[in-house]
């Protein structure tokens, strides 16, 4: 258990924290929200002790064991990757040592009966012991499990880590502190270089994970599949609430609303109570009754509303200026760093208007196509941007860009022309910058505010494709829903490079999965084709679980294995077979909800009821969904048909 009591944190006559106090439990999954700035960080390393309170303290067990991971950090790259997981496991390596050492002292000792080869067999029992106790005998396994879960290939565990980028140093930092299995994580944007399947084997991790987590995300989705609790630092409070970010959300409005009306009920109460006071003061008939509302309102413990920080950026992108309707087209696309191919013959053409996503492991290629779609870089094949398009740009590394030199205005003002100068104060306020904000020079600005520098440079001059890669990195929560927002409504063309699940959720309507030097056109958004393949890997395991199965009777004559065989087939084209008439149920269960739910909200008063009407679009998401599912179902029978 962690207590923090009363905990004051100041910068200056700038208040961070007052008196702010909670206890974090063995098993809590806690996710810390709040605008850039507010603390959060600050908050996990006051609890690891990297930073210290002006007022406060932090009590937790002397034994307890923290793993944390920065935001930032300084890696030392002296070994290669395996031998960098195993540094986190002195002890393990020590005792295996000891016990080496033990084991050859006593193969060379034949005194059995005297004390000192008694000793050295106790020694021996107790480091056994101990060794496994911390998992020795486990902890090759777990280190490969891991690396591939966090999209490690087996081939990179010799490498040196100095020949990854930062992002991948990032990893096996993760690595380490989830194979140490401390008693409490402490993660500050830990999903910021995973891509979407190692944040979903990392939610899968931490879910199972029986120890206390303390996470800062941006990743809603990340937030509410691990998360049970949510502390919210606003202004120098906290808030926590026993839920999931989501939930917290409503809770959060809900509470709002009820303390202003509290708040106003109150007032109205004591307003009268002075008007009465007023009007009989002087009324000896009236004294007693008097005295009584005096005393009442000196004792009325009265409800204050809590301050709200209700700062949050503020846009819309200038309308597209008209192009042709091929946006961008390739044809024998690829593209070699040195012996290294990275993309191999890609074909594929985008249309004005369309909202799409790249995905795929970090290292696929995403990034590289989209510089060649900016024409930062060369390659063979071909890449045509179609007529009259204006390519407005957000690279991943857009804040490290940026000429630190200069100040804020300045960065916007150099490159603005024509009467897009007159409003390049109002553009930067949109974007949280006012009075004296825009005087600061760029290198004293953090992450968060890089970004939205960069984002609103994406402002001065209109374009109809947007090309956006990890956009989302640095922006909190409230940011991300504007820019979402902003691009929902933009009407030109936008290639999104992101993993963020719930950013891309009803924003693109095609994601373009990059695998093996490949890029794959996917129909649908983010959580359709992500269910799609999931059904795919389990589709390809009861393949090969086939084929195991084909490999097996290959042993037993002809025809028992033809026998075989085909009753195999038919049992698996039976299973799909039953997958569709579940599915088929389903999808008949859902339609018959919906068409009664359109009847409801067909009624004046009903479509008031936020809760109905949420409902009501989660069954038509599900529906989609399982339509999704069942025709992936069809086309498996059909494949498994055609094997009779």
């Amino acid at each position: 258990m962690i207590s923090l009591n009363q905990i004051s944190v100041f910068f200056g006559s700038f208040v961070l924290f007052k008196d702010i106090s909670f206890l974090i439990n063995q098993q809590d999954k806690i996710g810390l929200v709040g605008k850039n700035g507010a603390g959060k960080s600050t908050l996990l390393k006051l609890i690891i002790g990297e930073q210290t309170a002006d007022n406060g303290k932090i009590n937790f067990p002397n034994e307890l064991k923290f793993g944390y991971l920065p935001q930032q950090m300084v890696i030392k790259d002296q070994r290669n990757v395996y031998d960098e997981i195993m540094s986190a496991f002195d002890e393990i390596i020590f005792i295996e040592k000891k016990i080496k050492t033990l084991n050859h002292d006593i193969s060379s000792r034949t005194d059995y009966e005297t004390e000192e080869y008694l000793d050295l067999i106790d020694s021996l029992s107790v480091a056994n012991e101990r060794f496994q106790i911390l998992g020795g005998n486990s902890i090759q396994s777990k280190i490969e499990q891991t690396l591939l879960g966090l999209g490690f290939e087996t081939s990179d565990f010799q490498r040196p880590t100095n020949e990854f980028s930062g992002g991948w140093r990032m990893r096996i930092e993760l690595a380490k502190i989830l194979i140490s299995k401390p008693d409490s994580i402490l993660l500050d944007e830990p999903t910021n270089h995973l891509d979407i399947e190692s944040i979903q084997w990392l939610e899968n991790f931490l879910i199972e994970y029986t120890g206390a987590v303390v996470l800062i995300s941006h990743d809603r989705a990340f937030l509410d599949n691990v998360t049970k609790r949510t502390i919210e630092i606003s202004l120098g409070k906290i808030y926590d609430y026993k839920v999931p970010y989501s939930k917290y959300l409503y809770l959060r409005d809900e509470r709002q609303q009820q303390q202003i009306a509290a708040y106003r009920n109150q007032q109205k109460i004591i307003e009268d109570t002075e008007a009465f006071i007023k009007r009989f003061r002087y009324k000896a008939s009236k004294a007693v009754q008097v005295q009584s509302r005096v005393k009442h309102l000196e004792k009325l413990d009265r409800i204050e509303i809590d301050e709200q920080d209700l700062s949050k950026i503020h846009f819309k992108f200038p309308p597209a200026p008209h192009s042709g309707n091929i946006i961008v087209e390739t044809k024998g696309l690829s593209k070699n760093y040195g012996n290294l191919s990275v993309l191999k013959d890609i074909d594929f053409f985008i249309e004005k208007g369309e909202k799409i996503a790249f995905v795929g492991r970090n290292g696929e290629g995403k990034t590289t196509l989209s510089r060649i779609i900016m024409g930062e870089l060369d390659h063979s094949g071909m890449c045509k941007i179609g007529h009259k398009v204006k390519i407005g740009y957000f690279a991943q590394n857009q804040d490290e860009l940026l000429d630190e030199a200069k100040t804020v205005f300045e960065t916007l003002d150099e490159i603005a022309t024509g009467d897009i100068r007159t409003k390049t104060r109002n553009i930067l306020g949109s974007f949280l910058f006012s009075g004296e904000d825009i005087e600061k020079k760029v290198k004293v600005l953090s992450g968060g505010e890089r970004s939205r520098l960069a984002l609103a440079k994406l402002l001065l001059e209109p374009v109809n494709l947007l090309v956006l890669d990890e956009p989302t990195n640095h922006l909190d929560l409230r940011s991300k829903d504007v820019l979402k927002k902003a691009l929902q409504q933009f009407d030109g063309t936008i290639i999104i490079v992101s993993h963020d699940r719930d950013f891309l959720d009803g924003l693109v309507s095609k994601v373009y999965e990059f695998k093996n030097k490949k890029v794959k056109e996917n129909i649908g958004g983010i959580y359709e084709f992500l269910q799609r393949k999931r059904i795919a890997s389990l589709v390809e395991l009861e393949r090969k679980k086939a084929i195991k199965t084909k490999n097996i009777e290959q042993s037993i004559s002809e025809n028992k294995k033809s026998y075989k065989e085909k009753k195999e087939l038919e049992k698996i084209i039976r299973k799909i077979s039953n997958k569709i008439s579940k599915s088929e149920a389903k999808i008949s269960e859902l339609e018959s909800e919906i068409k009664e739910m359109d009847i409801l909200l067909s009624d004046s008063e009903k479509i008031s009821d936020n809760s109905l009407f949420s409902t009501y679009e989660e069954k038509k998401k599900e529906l989609e969904i399982e339509l999704g599912n069942w025709e992936l179902y069809c086309q498996e029978q059909e494949e498994w048909e055609n094997k009779r």
